[in-house]
């Protein structure tokens, strides 16, 4: 589904990625772990097309297309999700209308009939059961005034209205207690399928203990230096990067 081919980025003229080669196959959960500065966050800002990140080199295909060549709403059209680290307030737009919005962009661009009121409160009613979310949550401003714990459960909600077959997870753990960890973890771990592709970036453990993933890269300085299953993860844990 995603192919990184010898990829080099830079910020403000410094190189983070160097040569970087990663391949994610459809259905796969993929965990990024490694230190502050390694170069972790910069994958994710850089797959979603964020500004002033430089690709100086390489290639990445998403869905056998060039994903680089494309402008981020392109990205996400084309079924690229990102969940950030610290979702962004929108004050003076429900959370219901948000997402509507969002959904009918999707569907044009599907050529797909916008759907109307009544049909996305009945779709949103039962998503948002299954989610655990209060629907009293969608008549406040978007991410105004949310939990920690609201927010991220409100982007797994996103996730699940829109359908992508990649999602990135940028430290989605941050700032969450354990009740709301694993509360997110799960709603997340109702999303996975064969045919959707996950990749976590995440500094701990605690966050694949709850959502398992089939391999685990280690960074450092830009680039891939050790691939493994869960077990390397719990090798970190106890013993540190070093």
């Amino acid at each position: 589904m995603l192919d990184i081919k010898n990829l080099n980025v830079s910020v403000e003229d410094k190189l983070i990625l160097k040569n970087l080669n990663l391949s994610l196959g459809k259905g796969q959960v993929h965990a990024i772990m490694g230190p502050n500065g390694s170069g972790k966050s910069t994958i994710a800002h850089t797959l979603a097309g964020k500004p002033n990140y430089d690709v100086n080199s390489g290639e990445v295909s998403f869905n056998g297309e060039d994903l680089l060549s494309k402008d981020p709403y392109e990205r996400s059209l084309d079924g690229l999700f990102l969940a950030f680290q610290y979702p962004i307030e929108l004050p003076g737009v429900t959370n219901a209308s948000y997402l509507k919005q969002i959904v009918n962009a999707h569907r044009k661009s599907k050529n797909e009939t916008p759907i109307d009121a009544g049909e996305f409160l009945k779709i949103l009613k039962e998503k948002s059961k299954q989610l655990d979310i209060p629907m009293d949550m969608h008549s406040r401003f978007v991410n105004t005034g949310f939990s920690g714990g609201e927010k991220k459960k409100n982007e797994v909600l996103q996730m699940d209205l829109l359908d992508p077959s990649l999602i990135i997870m940028d430290e989605t753990d941050s700032g969450l207690d354990v009740d709301a960890l694993k509360s997110t973890a799960e709603a997340i771990n109702k999303l996975r399928n064969s045919d959707r592709t996950f990749l976590i970036i995440t500094h701990y453990l605690r966050l694949l203990e709850y959502i398992e993933p089939d391999f685990v890269h280690v960074f450092q300085n830009g680039s891939v230096i050790e691939t493994g299953d869960k077990s390397l993860a719990s090798k970190i844990d106890q013993e540190g990067y070093n």
